[in-house]
């Protein structure tokens, strides 16, 4: 069992008899009465998201996964494939269950794998990962005093913010858990 106090993103809890993951929680102590746990759950069977608000005191049922690391090899029509580095078996992933990995793994990159009684419920990237920025504006002489930051897209889609120094070209790494800059590699 799990206290809603330490439930953190990526944890995995039953939650009214279903599976989920949390994806969010946070805590929150208003001016009058008990602290808060202001929580974002994902079913996993349906991928749906469902805002709760918990209290501290609240009990789960804690998921006992398998996590095993895993080859992203490549996408077609049954999926997205992956492949386990220790056994060379390759299986297929839906989207769903892939989740925002998407937005961070590119052909061939290790990511883990959570198995739930044989089946994979959840696909999470490295936490850094290096991708290429295939489109960004200039940065603009004289616009640093804020210390501002522009949108950049990424070769694998996802659109973040970066420094205004930063050009297109250039290899970042990019926070996974963020979605942030992190540097220039």
């Amino acid at each position: 069992m799990i206290s809603a106090n330490h439930l953190k993103p990526g944890s995995v809890i039953k939650y009214n008899n279903q599976m989920h993951v949390v994806v969010e929680a946070n805590h929150h102590k208003p001016g009058k009465g008990a602290t808060i746990i202001r929580a974002k759950l994902r079913n996993l069977k349906t991928g749906i998201l469902t805002p709760d608000t918990l209290r501290p005191e609240d009990m789960f049922e804690d998921a006992h996964l398998e996590q095993r690391a895993m080859q992203y090899l490549y996408k077609d029509d049954l999926g997205y494939c992956l492949m386990d580095e220790k056994t060379y078996e390759q299986v297929h992933v839906s989207k769903e269950n892939m989740g925002e990995t998407l937005d961070y793994v590119k052909e061939n990159m290790v990511v883990t794998a959570s198995f739930c009684d044989g089946e994979i419920i959840i696909v999470m990237p490295p936490i850094h990962v290096d991708l290429k920025i295939i489109e960004t504006e200039p940065g603009v002489r004289g616009n640093t005093v804020a210390g501002g930051s522009k949108p950049a897209k990424l070769e694998t889609g996802k659109v973040i913010r970066v420094p205004l120094f930063i050009e297109t070209g250039e290899v970042i790494k990019v926070d996974t858990r963020t979605a942030e800059y992190v540097e220039r590699v």
